[in-house]
């Protein structure tokens, strides 16, 4: 069977029952339908005191061609503890539209290892990127409507920072020039889009503590320079306030079920190659104070350090996106089959993907020579974890 008729098999339990098992009361599940909810902000507050459960952090680098990855080993560890009796949940991220229908496809894991409704999260899900994308692109109109109002802010239209976004791969659309037409239509410049999840507004979504962090947040984008070369903030134009307002649903987390009925949050999730690459720390921090969590980091687990200050990496203090408080261990999901595979050379034995009609002969091979340049194979241990005092 595909991944698509897996998860249309799924055997999935109304949301209610799944919110019930972290104890989640019904009354502060705001569902999408019957197999998707948004957490309450009254409810999330009201768990600030409760102790934090213990923290599993799974990072990698690419997948095997197996389907070993970051995603199938996060929902698989969850699964697995959740099967020997502990009460264990998941985080990970949204997936981004525009690579749903391109090469890298779908963000919900694979095989047996799915969070499920799987092509609703592929797809709109609870509609938080289409909120990111409309706060965003907010912006960028008030920008372009302050300048052609006298230009209050004295910003240099050569300047200009902030680019529109959508979310979708358009390539047609990363290099445009904007405002022909006239007078009317403002001063022509060269501008562009990038997608949804390269903006600066979904790494602040993911970052914000509540509504007012947001806005406070929101407040310090950047959105161009003045001819003296003084930076102009979002604030200077008065647009914080009605982005956070566009966000205010999109703030509460979401959340959905593995195929073995076992809680998931999936919430926000900027690209790992301009921000921290995980979900939000709403939806950690929250599933923390529930149960015991397996979270999906992204690529490179040193670049939530990067971004927060205090993350995965040595010297930081151990979390997740500004969570706080050390991992209990761990994983760092990437054998020999994936440097291989990158490097070209032979990265699994062949049979068939992860939990898809039976494993490959060697799902993991150690090849001393097919690793990317200047690799050499899969290094026996990455130092990652050992670092920051995480067992591996």
């Amino acid at each position: 069977m595909s991944d698509i008729e897996i998860a249309r098999a799924a055997k999935k339990k109304p949301i209610q029952e799944i919110g019930a098992k972290l104890g989640i009361p019904d009354e502060h599940l705001l569902p999408f339908g019957h197999d998707k909810a948004k957490v309450s902000e009254d409810f999330i507050k009201s768990l600030a005191d409760r102790k934090d459960g213990h923290l599993i952090l799974v990072t990698a680098i690419n997948p095997t061609p197996a389907g070993e990855g970051k995603t199938t080993t996060t929902v698989g560890l969850g699964d697995g503890l959740n099967a020997i009796g502990k009460k264990a949940a998941i985080c990970i991220r949204e997936a981004s539209l525009g690579p749903n229908f391109g090469m890298k496809g779908g963000a919900a894991g694979g095989g047996y290892a799915q969070v499920v409704p799987m092509e609703d999260m592929n797809l709109h899900f609870t509609g938080d990127f289409h909120a990111i994308t409309s706060a965003h692109n907010l912006l960028a109109a008030m920008l372009d409507n302050s300048i052609y109002w006298g230009n209050p802010t004295d910003i240099d239209i050569r300047r200009i920072a902030l680019r529109r976004v959508l979310d979708m791969n358009d390539r047609a659309l990363r290099q445009i020039v904007c405002n022909l037409g006239g007078v009317a239509n403002g001063f022509p410049r060269e501008a562009g889009f990038d997608i949804t999840v390269a903006s600066e507004v979904m790494a602040i979504l993911c970052l914000a503590t509540d509504l007012a962090d947001l806005e406070r947040r929101l407040g310090d984008i950047i959105v161009g320079y003045t001819r003296d070369k003084k930076p102009v903030y979002c604030r200077d134009i008065k647009a914080d306030g009605a982005m956070a307002v566009l966000l205010k649903d999109a703030m509460q987390p979401n959340l959905v079920q593995t195929l073995e009925n076992n809680p998931a949050f999936v919430h926000g999730g900027p690209f790992a190659n301009i921000a921290h690459g995980c979900n939000s720390v709403t939806a950690t921090r929250t599933a923390l104070k529930l149960a015991d969590l397996v979270q999906e980091a992204g690529f490179p687990a040193g670049v939530v350090n990067i971004i927060t200050g205090n993350g995965h990496t040595a010297g930081g203090g151990g979390s997740p996106a500004g969570v706080g408080g050390a991992p209990a261990c761990g994983d760092d999901e990437g054998c020999g089959g994936a440097p291989a595979g990158a490097g070209g050379g032979p990265a699994g034995g062949g049979g068939s993907p992860a939990g898809v009609g039976g494993a490959p002969a060697d799902p993991c091979p150690e090849p001393a020579d097919a690793g990317p340049s200047g690799v050499g194979g899969a290094p026996a241990d990455d130092g990652c974890a050992p670092d920051a005092g995480i067992a591996g």
